[in-house]
């Protein structure tokens, strides 16, 4: 099973049977392009409606290889970025699919839309999608429980119930499984201090064999690595991205 990082919060993976493509946006090295003319059945997941997670070019992919499926969180046909007719299926939290490739489970987010564990080939493995401890940088020993307009969200948010929204989406991960092989994370630099800390929160809680980082585009490929540092002791294997359309064996 090959994993290939495409660009931010997108990847591919290409197992025996099967191509499937999470969260892309675009794609700089042609990537997909490649996988699209493998012939091998394609899944086509989006967790939700933001642009750097959804773009509406992956429905004219059915031209290259009509043998594809579009797994869409129910956001993105709300957000009116989809019409009911141009997804195979469409996910809410707790929703679950499976053909003879894929076994898809849509978890929650306390950003929009959902999360994704999918089983393929003995495998079991999760996409974050949008779920972080997004506004972590706030939760200092200052912080006296108030909202605090973000500059980075153009918004206000509550940091502790953020976080509180967070860890509840873990607890009720957990209530189905506390073992991946591989994880894709946002560990996203621009957010400030602190910005591991979704990321260690859901080590803590979850056995991971492979931890692989996300969401990270505009803060640099290094400010991702960082991440290893906490990893390593705790025995997770973590992938330094260094490039757009980087793979490595699963």
């Amino acid at each position: 099973m090959r994993l290939t990082y495409i660009f931010h919060s997108g990847f591919a993976i290409e197992t025996e049977r099967c191509v499937i493509i999470i969260d892309y946006w675009i794609d700089p090295t042609d990537t997909v392009k490649r996988l699209l003319q493998t012939g091998k059945p394609v899944y086509l997941l989006a967790s939700h409606h933001h642009e750097d997670h959804f773009n509406r070019e992956v429905f004219r992919w059915k031209r290259t290889n009509p043998n594809i499926k579009y797994l869409l969180a129910r956001d993105i046909l709300d957000t009116q970025r989809a019409d009911a007719d141009e997804a195979d299926v469409w996910f809410e939290k707790g929703d679950t699919w499976s053909d003879s490739n894929l076994q898809v489970r849509a978890f929650g987010s306390n950003d929009c839309g959902v999360s994704w564990m999918l089983k393929v080939e003995g495998k079991c493995i999760f996409h974050a999608g949008d779920l972080n401890n997004w506004y972590a940088k706030f939760l200092t020993d200052r912080y006296r429980g108030r909202k605090i307009f973000s500059f980075e969200f153009n918004c206000e948010i509550d940091p502790v119930e953020d976080e509180r929204q967070y860890l509840a989406e873990l607890d009720d991960i957990a209530k189905v499984t506390t073992s991946f092989d591989v994880v894709m994370f946002p560990v996203d630099g621009r957010i400030g201090n602190g910005y591991m800390l979704g990321a260690r929160q859901f080590l803590d809680r979850f056995q991971v064999r492979q931890l692989v980082p996300m969401h990270f585009v505009l803060s640099g490929f290094e400010s991702a690595w960082r991440m290893k540092e906490y990893a390593q002791p705790k025995g997770v294997p973590f992938w330094c991205i260094d490039t757009d359309g980087e793979s490595m064996e699963v």
